[in-house]
């Protein structure tokens, strides 16, 4: 089961965990996209650390 809540603006958000090729484990928040297509997007942040 996932877990998540309603943000600000009625938005369903959860956490995942991205593994890096390294085995780093980043867990974010991610908001649930109904219209997905197949792309994601990420903080340059969390993608510099991955």
């Amino acid at each position: 089961m996932i877990l998540g809540l309603f943000g600000n603006d009625d938005e369903l958000v959860f956490e995942i965990e991205l593994i890096g090729a390294d085995g780093l484990e980043l867990p974010v928040d991610v908001i649930l996209d109904t219209g997905f297509s197949g792309w994601l997007a990420i903080d340059e942040q969390d993608l510099f650390y991955l």
